[in-house]
């Protein structure tokens, strides 16, 4: 019998795995990343990696943490704000 994982009551705890999961994402997906931003088309280029992420990151927090927004800021900070360096029309 499987125990199921107490929720992530705590803003940090949830900030933490809403950042955890998206370096994961961007570990595991430097190229599609890469020409998702080159292209314009990140987010729709990773649609499928984020929502798997985004399932993950909302069985693990409280409702009340989940609605806070922590993965989608997370995706920036990370998959976006760390790749400044990539040529890109956006900036």
């Amino acid at each position: 019998m499987m125990r199921r994982m107490a929720l992530i009551e705590t803003e940090e705890a949830a900030r933490r795995l809403a950042r955890a999961i998206a370096s994961d994402l961007s570990l595991y997906n430097e190229d599609k990343i890469k020409k998702g931003i080159e292209e314009d088309n990140l987010f729709s280029n990773l649609a499928e990696e984020i929502e798997e992420g985004r399932a993950l990151y909302k069985s693990r927090v409280s409702a009340d943490l989940y609605h806070r927004n922590f993965y989608d800021r997370a995706l920036v900070d990370i998959l976006i704000k760390s790749k400044g360096h990539v040529k890109s029309k956006v900036w």
